[in-house]
């Protein structure tokens, strides 16, 4: 077979070959590297969590499905040549939607204005091939390679489709890092969710709310909470007044490790301290969760005075609790609980020298970060 050649009113296949193997890839990858946590979502959502999607069977069916639409395209529309790409049109304008309806479930953006935008560049599509198809009479059967003329415009047409993919999909990083958190909290990986993200300085309510669930399954909110940007206060450290919430994990799992759902929506420290009352709940867990919600909240003589119903002061607190009373030692004239440790008082001072040293207040925020971003001194002056 000749894959240089073709006659007139013929397609070449090199260039079916190529358009074929840039969408297949394209398509698995973006589903399978860059989307799974979006579509599991999608799938727990809008299945009311009776099924769960596959990671590698769900991009390789729905890359199937979606190639199954181009040849059907193609035996519609005959595209050959030069405009050979254009038969990828729908499957990819089907690919952008299908990975775009994540955000929209979540924010209770309505779905159909989705569709709008999908029909709209159709119509514009159905209009190109028309050309496409009119310029394709006018067209030799000149021999070319695979690096020829019709193969780039070819090739870039492709691009520009997997660009548009990019664009309409679901690309936002924190809304990535939230679904991730969730399906490894829904299996129980609270360690790994934590390393989620961790080092990206984005976030927002609900993964504020996420990681200060896998901390505390995992003892660590008051050693490394404040490692982590803070969003917020502490009406969002849960979901029970309905201003953050879980979409696969089961926000039924957070209530049992904490020891009772919620009658309606309530305040957060308000729900914990009703949980106080009971013997059957963990007193550890709700200390953390109250004390931490003082401490976002910048309520450092409240935390000072309850964290002595909690804790024996000493020096096997937890790391940001030891921060908290040694800033809270130097702020007061009269402190209800004094706190001295000669390692966290020199890591103190050091700080307070560095931000001497610089007068401009944006390059002292920048140096201060670069050696104290991850204590709650840096969140209780600079965030």
């Amino acid at each position: 077979m000749n894959y240089n050649r073709s006659s007139k009113g013929s397609n070449p296949i090199s260039v079916r070959v190529m358009c074929a193997v840039v969408f297949i890839v394209f398509s698995f990858a973006w589903l399978y590297f860059f989307q799974t946590d979006i579509l599991t979502m999608t799938q727990h959502v809008l299945s009311g969590g009776v099924t769960h999607y596959h990671r590698f069977w769900g991009a390789v069916i729905t890359t199937i499905t979606l190639y199954l639409v181009q040849l059907l395209v193609y035996r519609i529309a005959r595209l050959k040549r030069l405009g050979h790409a254009l038969t990828y049109a729908p499957s990819m304008l089907l690919l952008s939607m299908l990975t775009d309806i994540g955000q929209k479930l979540d924010t209770g953006v309505d779905i159909v204005a989705s569709w709008h935008v999908m029909l709209v560049a159709f119509i514009v599509w159905v209009f190109v091939v028309c050309i496409a198809l009119k310029l394709q009479e006018f067209e030799d059967d000149t021999p070319y390679s695979l690096f020829s003329r019709p193969m780039w415009i070819n090739m870039l047409t492709m691009s520009l489709m997997m660009m548009w993919v990019a664009w309409i999909g679901n690309t936002d990083a924190v809304f990535h890092y939230r679904m991730k958190m969730e399906n490894l909290m829904s299996q129980g990986n609270y360690g790994h969710a934590l390393a989620v993200g961790k080092k990206s300085l984005e976030s927002d309510d609900h993964l504020f709310m996420l990681r200060m669930y896998a901390l505390a399954r995992t003892d660590g909110l008051g050693e490394h909470l404040f490692e982590y940007p803070v969003a917020g206060s502490s009406s969002l450290m849960l979901p029970s007044n309905g201003k953050t919430k879980m979409l696969v994990c089961p926000v039924d799992s957070l209530y049992r490790f904490l020891g009772a759902r919620p009658v309606g929506q309530i305040e957060p420290v308000r729900y914990l301290k009703l949980l106080q009352r009971r013997d059957s709940v963990p007193r550890k867990v709700l200390a953390d969760y109250l004390l931490c919600g003082e401490l976002i909240d910048k309520d450092l003589d409240r935390f000072a005075k309850d964290i002595q119903d909690y804790y024996t002061v000493n020096d096997s607190l937890p790391k940001h609790y030891r921060e908290a009373l040694t800033l809270y030692s130097r702020l007061r004239s009269k402190p209800v609980v004094v706190y001295h440790h000669p390692v966290m008082d020199e890591d103190y001072d050091n700080l307070q020298e560095l931000e001497k040293r610089y007068p401009s207040q944006t390059e002292r925020k920048g140096k201060v970060e670069e050696h104290y971003r991850g204590t709650y001194w840096y969140y209780y002056w600079y965030e």
